[in-house]
């Protein structure tokens, strides 16, 4: 059953934040991943202040929990925790 990786997020830092970009990317992509939605504009209906909203489909929850503990995401998260506050959330979809 595909999950989702579900980040809402507001980049304090941009030019530390790229480098979280740079190599997030393709972490998630080895690990299955597919970007449905990441950043672009966006309407906050409720609630403010994450104006980045990025959106992954994986397989099944558990591929996306490996990609979010593995080895390669961590290195990216290492710069996003130092340049972002945010919300991440992995959800298995309906099936």
């Amino acid at each position: 059953m595909s999950a989702y990786w579900i980040t809402r997020c507001h980049v304090t830092d941009p030019d530390v934040y790229n480098k979280y970009l740079d190599l997030a990317g393709p972490a998630i992509k080895k690990f299955g991943g597919k970007f449905l939605v990441r950043g672009g504009k966006q309407l906050e209906q409720e609630g403010q202040g994450f104006e980045r909203t990025v959106l992954v489909e994986f397989s099944s929850l558990d591929q996306a929990r490996k990609c979010y503990e593995s080895n390669e995401y961590a290195e990216a998260l290492s710069y996003s925790n130092r340049s972002s506050n945010r919300l991440v959330v992995l959800v298995e979809g309906l099936k």
